[in-house]
Parts: C-alpha cells; sequence; structure tokens
C-alpha cells in the first residue's frame, strides 16, 4: 500500500465523522513505515562538457566536426561514439537536448544548476544535495544523508554549501586516495577521524561524549538559536556515524574484483560504485565530480577551450564504462526504480568550433541526462537545430528542470524553506512546472 495525501484524507475523514480508528490506524501506520525512500545520485560534470560529443551529436554538419553517432538500444536515439556502453542502456535514460540559460561563467552557471539560482542579494541558496536530502532523509540512516564525493569546488564555493539550511545539511565531503602503486593502480575512500585514538578506551570516549553532549544542551537552553541547534545536530551525527557499522559502505574491497574493474579503476569510476553502496545504506543524496582525464576532481577538465575531440575522448573513456555499469547495476539490485540519476554540467560547449580546436562555452542549447525514478526513459527530450545553434523544440529551463527533479522524486517543487533572510522559498523558483512528458 502506498500512502498518499488522498488515503490520508480519505482515513482522516472517517475519523472526524466518528468512525472507528482501530480498523485502518494500524495499516495506515504500516503503509508509512513501508514507503520507500526515493535517492537521488547526480554524477557532476565540472567544466561543461560538449553537447555534440556526447549526446547531441551533429554528425556531417560543419559544426558537428569528427565526432561519429552511433545507434543506441532506443530505436532512433543516437548518441556519440565516445559513449558505446551508455548506448546499451539508452531504455533506462532520458537524455534532454534543449537545455537553455543565459550563464556562460562558470562561477555563476555553477551556482545556478547547483542550487535553481541565480546569486543575488543576501539570500544564501543550499545547493540541491542539501535541499533535496532534507526532503529524502532517511532517519534510519546512521551514515550523512548527503555525500559528495571528489568536489571540484573552485569554480563556486557557495554552489556546493547548505546556504540557508544550516551546517546540519552540509555534505560529507568524501575524497579519493590512490593505491596500489603504478603496477597495480586502485582507489580508496576513507572517511577521516571516525576511529579514537589509539590511547583512549571506548568507556572514556563514551564518559567525553556524554559529558560534551550535557555542556551542548545547557549552552542551547539559553541559546535556542539555528546555529548552535545546527551544531548538535551535525555533531550527534558524527557520533552516530563513528559507532555504526554502516561506515562499511566506504570500503570498496568488499566488492566483487570484476565489478570494479567494470566500473574502472579511477576515482570517478570508483566513487560512482560507492555511490551505489551508499545508495544501498540509506544515503540520500550523492554527487559524484568528473573533472579530470584521470577520473579525479582536480580541475575543470571538461573546458574544453582546446583540443576539444581528444579530450572528451578521454573524459569519455572514463565517464562511459562507469556510467553504464552504475545504471545496470542499479537495476539489476532493483534500486534504479527508486533511484534518480542526473548527468549534468554547468552548461554546454559552441557549436562553432574555435581557431583551437576547442569549443567555448555555450550555454544557449545543450544537454543533460535523467534516469531512473520518477523517470519515463527510453526517449530524448527536445532537440537543437541541424548546426546546434538554436533549440528546436520543447526549450529546458533550469527552473524546469529543478522542477521536473523534485517530481521524479515524488517532492513537491513548491515546498518550502525559511532562507536566512526570512522569506519562504520554494525548492523550484516561483512560476516553475515539471515536465509532464519526463514522468512517469
Amino acid at each position: 500500500m502506498k500512502l498518499t495525501r488522498r488515503h490520508f484524507a480519505q482515513y482522516s475523514g472517517l475519523s472526524l465523522l466518528g468512525a472507528s480508528a482501530s480498523g485502518w490506524l494500524a495499516p495506515l501506520a504500516q503503509a508509512a513505515e513501508n514507503q520507500t525512500h526515493r535517492k537521488c545520485i547526480l554524477l557532476w560534470m565540472s567544466g561543461g562538457p560538449s553537447q555534440m560529443e556526447t549526446f547531441d551529436p551533429k554528425p556531417g554538419e560543419e559544426n558537428g566536426g569528427p565526432t561519429k553517432a552511433i545507434e543506441t538500444s532506443v530505436p532512433g536515439v543516437k548518441i556519440s561514439e565516445h559513449l558505446p556502453e551508455v548506448a546499451k542502456v539508452m531504455q533506462h535514460l532520458a537524455p534532454i537536448r534543449s537545455m537553455s540559460t543565459k550563464e556562460g561563467d562558470h562561477t555563476r552557471a555553477t551556482y545556478y544548476l547547483h542550487t535553481g539560482y541565480l546569486p543575488q542579494g543576501p539570500i544564501r541558496y543550499p545547493t540541491v544535495g542539501s535541499f533535496l536530502s532534507k526532503e529524502l532523509i532517511d532517519k534510519k540512516c546512521d551514515l550523512p544523508s548527503f555525500v559528495s564525493v571528489n568536489p571540484f569546488r573552485a569554480f563556486s564555493p557557495a554552489a556546493y554549501g547548505p546556504g540557508f539550511l544550516g551546517p546540519s545539511w552540509s555534505p560529507l565531503v568524501v575524497n579519493s586516495q590512490m593505491t596500489g602503486g603504478e603496477e597495480n593502480p586502485d582507489v580508496s575512500f576513507e572517511v577521516q577521524n571516525l576511529q579514537r585514538t589509539g590511547s583512549v578506551t571506548e568507556k572514556q570516549a563514551d564518559a567525553r561524549l556524554q559529558l560534551l553532549t550535557s555542556l551542548e544542551h545547557d549552552f542551547l537552553a539559553t541559546r535556542p538559536d539555528g546555529p548552535g541547534r545546527s551544531h548538535l545536530e551535525s555533531y550527534q551525527q558524527a557520533v552516530r556515524m563513528m559507532k555504526s557499522q554502516a561506515v562499511g559502505a566506504f570500503n570498496l574491497e568488499k566488492e566483487d574484483d570484476a565489478l570494479r574493474d567494470a566500473y574502472g579503476r579511477n576515482p570517478f569510476g570508483q566513487g560512482c560504485l560507492l555511490a551505489r553502496r551508499l545508495i544501498e545504506s540509506g544515503v540520500s543524496f550523492v554527487e559524484v565530480n568528473l573533472s579530470g582525464p584521470d577520473g579525479a576532481g582536480n580541475g575543470p577538465g571538461w573546458d574544453t577551450h582546446q583540443d576539444n575531440f581528444d579530450a572528451v575522448a578521454s573524459l569519455c573513456g572514463v565517464l562511459d564504462p562507469a556510467y553504464a555499469t552504475l545504471i545496470n547495476d542499479l537495476e539489476q539490485r532493483g534500486l534504479l526504480r527508486d533511484t534518480l540519476v542526473v548527468w549534468m554540467g554547468e552548461f554546454g560547449r559552441t557549436p562553432i568550433i574555435n581557431e583551437n580546436t576547442g569549443r567555448d562555452h555555450w550555454p544557449k542549447s545543450w544537454s543533460t541526462v535523467l534516469a531512473g525514478a520518477g523517470v519515463k526513459t527510453g526517449q530524448a527530450y527536445g532537440s537543437t537545430t541541424k548546426d546546434g545553434m538554436d533549440i528546436k523544440d520543447d526549450p529546458m529551463t533550469v527552473q524546469n528542470l529543478m522542477a521536473t527533479v523534485c517530481g521524479a522524486l515524488g517532492i513537491s517543487h513548491e515546498s518550502t524553506n525559511l532562507s536566512n533572510v526570512g522569506r519562504p522559498i520554494p525548492l523550484s523558483d516561483h512560476g516553475s512546472e515539471p515536465v509532464e512528458q519526463l514522468l512517469s
């Protein structure tokens, strides 16, 4: 039984009319208990990936360059030759080829696509992982609801913060470490400072934690403000994680070697595997960044002003196996139906090829991709003109993309949070609407 507002209203109405609650209260509570928590994985392509070398190729056109298009598992939907494995899972994807904004600056565009709002005035808008994980949180999970893997925050640090939601909705940032040397390169992820100092016993640690908790509560009794409460909640979450077996999700050595190889033994590939493990463990939102040809998050790799074609081919060599394996892995484990996977960067690249065989910033007509939970997949939404310079059909704004993401996750895009200046701010900006053609 799926608990909806309509069911709740029907059952509540019975009670108000005097009917006994005994017949429905137990099943209602059980339905609420059994509701599936939807999750979200954001695959962030820092620097702005070229749509023509990924999901909107233009073979045979002057602007298309040497990139060829290949068939996918969905008849009529073709993508770049650099994504052969992704082409095989197109039935689970929905490329959006008609994204259009006016922001061609890395800082503003990164902020815009991460928050759904342009930076303005004193309001500190929360990043998408913060406001979605707040709505989706699984309170039974001992891990933080939002984990960010190898973020590249140089363009816009504010785009990755919790904004007016406060520190308790900050991401747990996890960075990769290369291991194994040149002959057997491997990747590990470690959450720092989760182990006790060797000289401190478990009993001593518990006593110290109890003392600190008491002091925190005494402090909040006279200063019940937002920052103090957020600090306490963050501290309590850290303690829960320290004592939980859930931190084992970060240990990739528990996975089959063949599966790890399929994802790719690089920071992005193993980051996608980690994302699946975290989602499986109850984490609500995971962001994994790809911004370098080595699969790491140490630069704006998709910012291909020079040598675009070779650079994108190299980046796709990392993206293709990881992305396709993630989709297959989620689907085979029964997780894809409840996990939304979003692929995007801050903008696209110019259809016109510059004198350095590169493509420059282009926010006018570019691509993102949705997959999984709540999405009507196996289709390409929107289109661009033959030369790629303009949107031909169904333009998609950032606001409507955010509303559609909320809709796919079963969240009202009109839900609000109180900002730092006292204004209620909706998850998706006023006037936005989910694109029903993309929602299942």
